[in-house]
């Protein structure tokens, strides 16, 4: 595959887009970078496919590729719908593709028993199953759709070609790596130091849309948290009591914020 044009404009540094990523990446810091990201912004794109293009660039990964770079990619991938709870992979089996999400929410997890952990819950624009495309190139967890979507699928063999061409994305993409290890750590610490009101206020206020959380089981809670269910029972029945918050089916609403922020931090 030849993506033969150099890269465009210096990209300012920003947070990563990825929905569980908190931590600021700087993409021109070296003298490499630099020299990748140093033509003007503006290319004029002669193959129409402008909505494929921006969802491509729209990525960190692939941010600042030359419009020939991004032609390839989007000329060697594949673009599908998917019914909610489509499975992409599963931890443990080996790595072949790269996948995109344009369209929806995916969820990645791994399961213990009849106990599920969840890693994260992503948003587009968002890369997953990027363990496959590195290292031992397999999948260290499952990777599920949790609403319809529209996934853009980009086989190991395509994104191999653009890595050797532009070692900038092989950067990009272990630091995607990096970060999401950190995540997992710093959420391991969590469960292991923090008691479990602050962390299900701290839930509950990141989840809300006008003072209410919908469509949030007792059991999704807990799998959030890598809690037993029992737990969170309880511990939503102390914040119940305490008139912070009421509790329906799937549905919990806010009914004093303040002191729900001060739960967070007791």
């Amino acid at each position: 595959m030849s993506v033969g044009l150099p890269g465009l404009a210096q990209v300012p540094s920003k947070l990563c887009n990825l929905g569980y990523i908190r931590l600021p990446i700087r993409y021109a810091d070296d003298q490499e970078e630099q020299n990748f990201l140093a033509m003007p912004n503006t290319v004029a794109n002669t193959s129409g496919s402008l909505v494929e293009f921006a969802a491509l660039s729209a990525v960190d990964l692939f941010k600042g590729l030359p419009v020939a770079c991004l032609g390839a990619i989007e000329q060697g991938s594949e673009l599908r719908d998917f019914r909610k709870g489509h499975t992409f992979f599963r931890s443990g089996e080996s790595g072949e593709r790269l996948f995109l999400l344009e369209k929806g929410e995916v969820q990645t997890f791994r399961i213990f028993g009849a106990r599920k952990l969840i890693i994260a819950e992503l948003k587009p624009p968002a890369i997953f199953g990027e363990m496959g495309c590195v290292g031992q190139c397999m999948y260290y967890c499952s990777a599920r759709t949790t609403k319809p979507s529209r996934i853009r699928i980009i086989d190991r063999a395509e994104l191999e070609a653009v890595l050797q061409q532009y070692p900038v994305v092989t950067r990009r993409l272990l630091d995607l790596v990096s970060e999401r290890f950190v995540r997992v750590l710093l959420d391991l610490e969590a469960t292991s130091f923090r008691n479990l009101i602050p962390r299900i206020a701290s839930l509950l206020l990141d989840r809300a849309q006008e003072e209410c959380v919908e469509d949030l089981t007792h059991r999704e809670i807990a799998e959030h948290l890598r809690v037993y269910r029992e737990s969170v029972t309880a511990a939503l029945g102390e914040l119940r009591k305490a008139g912070i918050i009421a509790v329906d089916r799937k549905r919990i609403r806010i009914l004093n914020r303040l002191r729900l922020e001060r739960a967070t931090r007791e």
